[in-house]
């Protein structure tokens, strides 16, 4: 049997950094949302686990052994072995959670085929603090490092979204180490649209310290009527969600072509 699956973007329309934790780690309030496309996995029924990773940003994952899909199938049942196929389309090193998403879609592949272990969740963990909401990959709230979740009233269900990467890698440990520390106070709101326009993202000066660029694209996506525009998780992704897919589109067309562009909508 040939199994299918979209690694869905991940977004986080808020990210409050809380704390830094005696562990090293952050106390973090978030909420992570999917666009509806994104990477794409095909898996055939093999005599041992192989992968083959393409696409165009699939020369940035040259270690396929050290591949977080690769790890995914170490910890999970699904028979004698699969050989998968990654159709790398999200830039790596980006706030999308890409290899997050990646991972979460061998999880729906291993439930649709031999169903789930009672303790994927802690397994998920395991492998990164955002795989657990890639698992189901619908809008919902993340708590402690972001994988106790929540669910949430979600509202925002097909409101179109632009992605903008400026095609600048900005990995996740030198971000957290320049935020500054400082916590204006956590989520508010009873439904995901209230909460987002009453959220941050703390990380946001910090990335943008070191990539200045995310400036740029963030003032090119609040001159396009967007009505709520933000960074994604540590950056370099920035996001715009739109009343209209006419806006949304009309938007892309105004963006640099230097640029990496999506143009989709909320799950």
């Amino acid at each position: 049997m040939t199994l299918r699956e979209t690694a869905y973007a991940k977004i986080n329309l808020a990210l409050h950094v809380r704390r830094r934790r005696d562990d090293g780690y952050h106390e973090l309030e978030t909420l992570f949302a999917f666009v509806d496309s994104g990477d794409k996995l095909v898996a055939h029924p093999a005599q041992h686990d192989s992968l083959r990773v393409i696409g165009e940003f699939g020369g940035a994952l040259d270690d396929p052994f050290g591949n977080i899909v690769a790890k995914a199938l170490n910890v999970l049942p699904h028979g004698n072995g699969w050989d998968v196929t990654l159709e790398k389309n999200l830039p790596v090193a980006a706030g999308l959670g890409g290899g997050s998403a990646d991972a979460g879609a061998v999880f729906r592949m291993v439930r649709q085929s031999h169903g789930l272990p009672d303790d994927w969740h802690s397994r998920a963990a395991k492998l990164g603090a955002d795989v657990p909401a890639c698992v189901d990959s619908v809008a919902c709230i993340g708590r402690g490092t972001g994988t106790e979740l929540e669910p949430i009233a979600n509202d925002l269900a097909g409101v179109p979204v632009l992605l903008v990467n400026p095609r600048i890698p900005l990995a996740t440990g030198p971000v957290f180490k320049a935020w500054d520390r400082k916590d204006p106070g956590p989520l508010e709101g009873a439904d995901l649209r209230t909460m987002a326009l009453n959220g941050r993202n703390d990380l946001e000066r910090a990335a943008i310290s070191l990539v200045p660029d995310i400036k740029g694209v963030l003032l090119a996506l609040r001159q396009t009527g967007s009505w709520l525009t933000r960074m994604s998780g540590s950056g370099a992704t920035c996001f715009a969600l739109y009343d209209t897919a006419q806006d949304r589109d009309a938007a892309q067309a105004m963006m640099s072509p230097s640029w990496w562009t999506l143009a989709g909508a909320l799950r």
